[in-house]
């Protein structure tokens, strides 16, 4: 239900107003001059406010410039019995979505309200996508390593070095580009980002550089490229090392003289770029193979800032894990879960070949597939399925086991047919080491592994569980 403020001087316009917008189903507020309206609204959380001009303490040209100056989003209809064309334009010139005179026509009156809310929503809608579209997410991690990228951003960020960042697949080196340019002297200017490896040779020259109307075949127009897309702000090369050779040569002829050729052009285009580039390859290897030009290598490694694995840096990922299950929680419209202590644990000791692309993948996994408290034994069902050799997660499996239980058949792995005869096997240690901690107190064991009493007995009935054998 919208919220509404009638701020006018008049008792007997405000209840003609309120009458009408009620009915209308409605929620109004009333305020008698501009100041108190004026302190109402810094209160309250209004979607549309009707401001009198002329009022004591503060006119209402005075309100709806203060709203301009904190609350721009909030729509003001302003209203007087002293209506002229001059007081109109005055009043939509300072911001006001319309400007309507006493008495008003109710039929208008309604129409304009109904516009008003719905422009405001629009905006509102508006905003929060842009937020999640163009919103850089944190980096975020305690270990030495993030430290350390932070502390090279803060100082490299505001100059115009080349940075070349460094790091495997998933690492996040994208989100390090992204905070560079933030922090940058040119964040106002656009980001352009550029998949070296996702470009085929023959095409990346004229994605980088723009070509002329009839440069070739398909050319059937001018085509401006990444280069000049940039101007002013900064250009990220990412998989830099799968750049072709020619490509590699008309960077180089940019960085050095600050200028570009269209394909199939002659004028030379002046460019104000920054170039950051990323790579997930040895580029002295690459240069030894004659993969890469050196002198290029030299120009963009001015600053090298290189991104630790996920494998390195384990105990961020408790961080990490959580902030990615509230973000995928949020984009899926779910209550936020949880994770055991357990289950993080066991994330801690996954050996994350795909580093923080892949963890963000299992976590997308657990929030769906999962319980509404993630246990360990989720994370066991649904991470093992990769089919990813994972001996130091086999073996967090095994120390799960009861002391009574021989570990060595949990540990030879080849007595196992297959990999269900395998999960259902590290499920049951799982649950009768839970048992036993909680003396068989199935409810209390449930709520701590996070799934229903219900669920539990089926478990212990499906692994014929019995208290004197745990």
């Amino acid at each position: 239900m919208a919220r509404i403020l009638i701020i006018d001087d008049e008792r007997s316009v405000r209840s003609s107003l309120r009458e009408t917008l009620e009915f209308e189903d409605y929620e109004v507020d009333e305020a008698v001059d501009g100041a108190e309206g004026w302190e109402k609204i810094q209160q309250g959380n209004y979607d549309l406010v009707f401001c009198d001009i002329k009022m004591p303490r503060m006119d209402g040209m005075e309100v709806l410039a203060l709203i301009q100056k904190h609350q721009v989003e909030l729509p003001v209809l302003m209203i007087s019995g002293h209506g002229t064309i001059e007081n109109a334009i005055e009043a939509t010139r300072l911001g006001a979505f319309d400007f309507i005179s006493k008495p008003p026509d109710l039929n208008r009156l309604l129409i304009t309200v109904r516009n008003a809310l719905e422009k405001k929503h629009l905006v509102t809608e508006t905003k929060v996508l842009k937020q999640k579209v163009y919103k850089t997410q944190d980096i975020i991690g305690e270990s030495a390593g993030i430290q350390q990228i932070k502390d090279n951003i803060d100082r490299v960020a505001p100059t115009d070095a080349r940075i070349l960042i460094t790091g495997e697949n998933g690492t996040g080196k994208e989100l390090v580009a992204r905070w560079i340019h933030e922090k940058s002297l040119r964040s106002k200017g656009p980001l352009i980002e550029v998949n070296c490896a996702a470009i085929p040779g023959e095409l990346i020259e004229s994605e980088l550089f723009g070509h002329e109307k009839g440069a070739f075949t398909s050319a059937i127009k001018q085509r401006i490229g990444k280069f000049e897309q940039a101007n002013g702000g900064t250009l990220f090369l990412d998989e830099i090392g799968d750049m072709p050779l020619a490509a590699q040569a008309k960077v180089l002829r940019a960085l050095q003289e600050n200028r570009i050729t269209r394909v199939g052009g002659e004028k030379d285009i002046p460019v104000n770029v920054r170039i950051v580039a990323a790579t997930n390859k040895d580029l002295v290897k690459e240069i030894d193979q004659n993969n890469f030009r050196l002198d290029l290598y030299h120009r963009l490694s001015v600053i090298i800032i290189h991104v630790p694995s996920l494998n390195a840096r384990k105990e961020d990922i408790p961080a990490i894990a959580k902030q990615f299950i509230k973000n995928i929680c949020d984009d899926y419209n779910m209550p936020v879960k949880q994770f055991s202590t357990e289950a993080l644990s066991l994330l801690q000791d996954y050996n994350w070949t795909g580093n923080i692309r892949e963890l963000r993948n299992v976590i997308e996994r657990l929030v769906i597939l999962g319980d509404a408290n993630i246990t360990a034994a989720n994370v066991l069902k649904y991470t093992f399925p990769l089919g990813l050799s994972n001996q130091r997660l086999e073996e967090s499996v095994v120390s799960t086991a009861t002391p009574s239980a021989p570990l060595v058949d949990a540990l030879e792995m080849d007595t196992f047919d297959d990999f269900q005869a395998y999960k259902d096997h590290a499920e049951k240690l799982f649950i009768a080491r839970k048992l036993r901690q909680h003396a068989w107190n199935v409810a209390k064991t449930a709520e701590v592994i996070g799934i229903q009493r219900s669920h539990l007995y089926n478990k212990i009935d499906k692994y014929q569980l019995k208290r004197d054998d745990t």
